[in-house]
């Protein structure tokens, strides 16, 4: 788990304001489950076969007896909310977000953590193809916003009761040709969840999966046909997609389209998905819900704030005005007159250590003011001083009740 500290958590702010912004333009309102749900509900949506439920939750059992788990994702637990609420009796179509921290002992990578973060929606009420792209577009749209371009957008389709059986049949004779070779744990999944398999980091279980037979090629006609609309609508709105048949997603409720964004980045090592998601159109009603359609992504924060470190932007607000005290008794003037200009809306530094004036400016300096503005006896008397750019220019005449509107003049964008 990692601290978040100032220079990194404005990085995090911008990722933030952006997401708000951009999926509030597609009519999507924010929701936020708590960090603890019951461990059943993660082991009935994620799967009980899963390495999030396997290996990599924090369960722990609190002092009523009963077992709570701290949430590996955020899909169930809207799901519970969406439930629980009754929201289907008042809005066929509901469109969500959420942006937190979720939590799994997992491996760790780079940008990868144990109390980790992500940005994800979900929609609910609308089987429709275009509700698969739509989701896909706010995330295109996202990445575009924060201008990362070297991300690839890779889909699936995973079919669904009708279709999926007699591919898990054709994997499992495959599988079962190569059963040795696999790792402990894949076998143990081909036992028990064989399409697992196909998600395995091992290297050589990667290499027996790659010549496993494709799922596509088993698709039932309403899923082929499903997947067929996704990628034409995909193409009506101008996205570019690779379609993968290897994209399965690490969770058991995905049915039909399925898909990743991975990241063409030195940065991030191998660890190259920077999100991902699906459609679950049965989690509802195995939930207990009404039987309602669903889909939705998840994209990690951590890895996409690693992304635009990496280009080196700067994306905190700049100072507007560092105040500096040229003697002591000039001290508690500069002091109420900081307190005042932030009264009016202004970022505004002091140094309440005092100290030396080329001490003051270098500290103005570091901390990238726009402008400094020193006030000493003559300042006082007088009551004008100097605005100072800070990054070359000629100083600017001020008054000193006249700063804050001189000091917006000065600042205001061209």
């Amino acid at each position: 788990m990692n601290d978040i500290l100032p220079g990194d958590v404005e990085v995090w702010q911008h990722v933030e304001r952006t997401a708000r912004e951009l999926f509030g333009r597609f009519g999507y309102a924010e929701v936020r489950t708590p960090m603890v749900e019951d461990t059943a509900l993660f082991v009935r949506s994620v799967g009980e076969t899963t390495d999030i439920v396997g290996k990599e939750m924090y369960t722990f059992e609190d002092k009523g007896g009963r077992s709570l788990s701290l949430r590996p994702e955020g899909t169930a637990p809207a799901a519970r909310a969406y439930i629980e609420h009754s929201i289907s009796n008042s809005e066929p179509l509901t469109r969500w977000f959420y942006l937190g921290p979720m939590f799994r002992y997992e491996r760790m990578k780079t940008g990868r953590y144990r109390q980790f973060h992500q940005i994800g929606a979900e929609a609910y009420g609308s089987k429709e193809p275009a509700q698969d792209v739509e989701v896909m577009d706010m995330v295109v749209q996202l990445l575009q916003a924060l201008g990362l371009t070297d991300v690839s957008l890779n889909i699936n389709s995973l079919g669904d009761d009708a279709c999926r059986p007699a591919y898990q049949s054709r994997l499992v004779e495959h599988l079962r040709a190569h059963s040795s070779e696999l790792c402990a744990d894949c076998q143990v999944r081909l036992e028990k969840n064989p399409l697992r398999v196909l998600d395995c980091k091992n290297e050589r279980c990667q290499q027996i999966a790659s010549a496993a037979p494709s799922i596509l090629e088993s698709l039932c006609e309403p899923c082929r046909g499903h997947f067929a609309e996704v990628q034409r609508k995909l193409d009506a709105v101008g996205i570019k997609y690779v379609v993968n048949p290897r994209i399965m997603r690490g969770l058991d409720y995905y049915t039909r389209t399925t898909f990743e964004f991975i990241a063409s980045h030195p940065a991030l090592g191998t660890a190259s998905t920077v999100g991902g998601g699906g459609r679950y159109d049965k989690l509802v009603k195995s939930l207990g819900g009404p039987d309602v359609p669903a889909v939705g992504f998840g994209l990690g924060l951590d890895r996409l704030c690693l992304l635009l470190k990496e280009g080196g932007q700067q994306y905190g607000p700049s100072k507007d005005l560092f105040i500096a005290a040229a003697d002591e008794g000039s001290a508690d003037v500069a002091f109420a007159l900081a307190s005042r200009l932030r009264r009016e809306g202004l970022r505004v530094e002091f140094d309440t250590r005092g100290g030396s004036l080329k001490s003051q400016m270098k500290r103005a300096d570091k901390l990238g003011a726009t402008y400094a503005l020193v006030i000493g006896e003559a300042e006082r008397q007088s009551g004008q001083a100097q605005l100072k750019p800070m990054r070359g220019g000629d100083p600017v005449p001020v008054r000193l009740d006249e700063v804050a509107q001189t000091l917006r003049n000065a600042i205001k964008p061209s």
